[in-house]
């Protein structure tokens, strides 16, 4: 029984791995593939992760090693995935990496240039009004 219950979970995490590297292709900037890496890439690693851990289960014995690894990798990677991401994101922002042309909403060009309107702010990287 574990050992099918295993095989599923794996199956859905190659899957959500697999919509999180079409995203990495497909999107258009990246910002976006950023998004599709960190949240698909993220839950189908920790979907295979899981189901290692299901499939090592050692029934009355508890958890094996290898399911206490694959436990201690699934924590690290959720503790790690977001902050690289908002790291890249933050690094691609200002060395001057432009958004989208449709994109429609600049969060942090707002946080960072609160009292100038959308078109005085400039691209990112720049310095407005010099």
């Amino acid at each position: 029984m574990n050992e099918i219950a295993a095989q599923w979970i794996i199956g859905i995490g190659l899957a959500f791995d697999l919509f999180g590297t079409i995203g990495l292709v497909r999107l258009p900037d990246v910002y976006n593939r950023v998004q599709a890496a960190t949240k698909c890439v993220t839950l189908g690693t920790c979907m295979i992760l899981l189901g290692v851990l299901v499939g090592a289960w050692g029934g009355s014995v508890g958890i094996t090693a290898m399911g206490a690894k694959a436990a201690l990798c699934a924590v690290f990677l959720l503790l790690t995935s977001p902050v690289a991401a908002h790291a890249i994101a933050r690094g691609a922002y200002r060395s001057g990496v432009h958004l989208w042309e449709k994109s429609v909403v600049d969060r942090y060009g707002e946080d960072i240039h609160p009292q100038r309107p959308p078109a005085e702010r400039g691209e990112p990287g720049e310095t407005p009004g010099v």
